[in-house]
């Protein structure tokens, strides 16, 4: 039910579909000859806009999580496991193609690979199944698994948890896959992603080692316009603001024991 919601929740609270309900509020209240309040709620929606497309707001938002956690400066020694969390794939076209199709967080993939010769005798659990309410056709671990595979780590390193649809269920099915007294268990995901994972996984009682990758921001960024790529500047502060909801959400429900878990 959480997960249902949330997605019905995220559907309707985005910012372009904010920006859509706002346009579609001016219209009515044009139709109802309420001038003002369609004059109103059309610059509210172009204000939103604005401030979203064409300015830096989004990476000031996304900032303060890709910060959050750093990587190792030391890095450990021995390490067990290494769990990749799912969102790097699209799996349809994977799946159809026969392929590995990246998304933008794709290089959770290539750091994990990174990290998989690294420390070759480590486990890596791949944990992804389906984000979308209509399913996929295959499950992202199994996107994931096709492309370790092509890259030359062997199939028995790797565990595949295919049946997570959202963070919450990554680390609670992780944590049943994870041999515990290995060696360090390492984290990766994106670095705007990393204060929530962490915060769920602890709540499952799963010691991580965060290893953040997938950056969006520059790490010193300041308010201002920006007006090379503003859908790139929509995206970035509808990532950052899910996040942020989403810690606060989940903080609220008792899913994490702080709103922005910390080191």
């Amino acid at each position: 039910m959480f997960f249902v919601l949330s997605k019905v929740f995220w559907l309707l609270a985005q910012p372009l579909s904010l920006v859509l309900l706002m346009v579609l509020a001016g219209l009515v209240l044009v139709l109802l000859h309420r001038r003002r309040s369609a004059v109103a709620a059309l610059a509210l929606a172009g204000i939103f806009v604005a401030l979203l497309g064409y300015t830096s707001l989004g990476y000031l938002l996304i900032q303060p999580l890709e910060d959050r956690f750093a990587v190792p400066g030391t890095p450990p020694e021995r390490v067990g496991a290494i769990i990749m969390l799912g969102g790097a794939t699209n799996s349809h076209i994977s799946a159809v193609r026969s392929m590995v199709a990246m998304n933008d967080a794709g290089e959770r993939l290539t750091t994990t690979l990174w990290l998989a010769n690294r420390y070759p005798e480590a486990t890596i659990v791949l944990s992804g199944g389906g984000g979308a309410l209509e399913g996929s056709a295959e499950s992202e671990a199994e996107t994931a698994e096709r492309f370790f595979i092509a890259h030359g780590i062997s199939q028995d390193r790797l565990v595949l948890e295919g049946h997570s649809r959202n963070t919450i269920e990554n680390a609670a099915n992780s944590r049943q896959l994870i041999e515990e007294g290995a060696g360090d268990i390492l984290l990766v995901t994106s670095g705007f992603h990393m204060p929530r994972s962490v915060g769920l996984f602890r709540a499952q009682g799963v010691p991580v080692i965060p290893w953040p990758t997938d950056y969006r921001s520059i790490g010193n960024e300041v308010l201002g316009p920006d007006l090379a790529n503003p859908s790139r500047n929509f995206e970035t502060a509808s990532i950052a603001i899910r996040e942020w909801i989403g810690l606060l959400i989940y903080r609220l429900t008792g899913q994490i024991e702080e709103v922005f878990p910390a080191p």
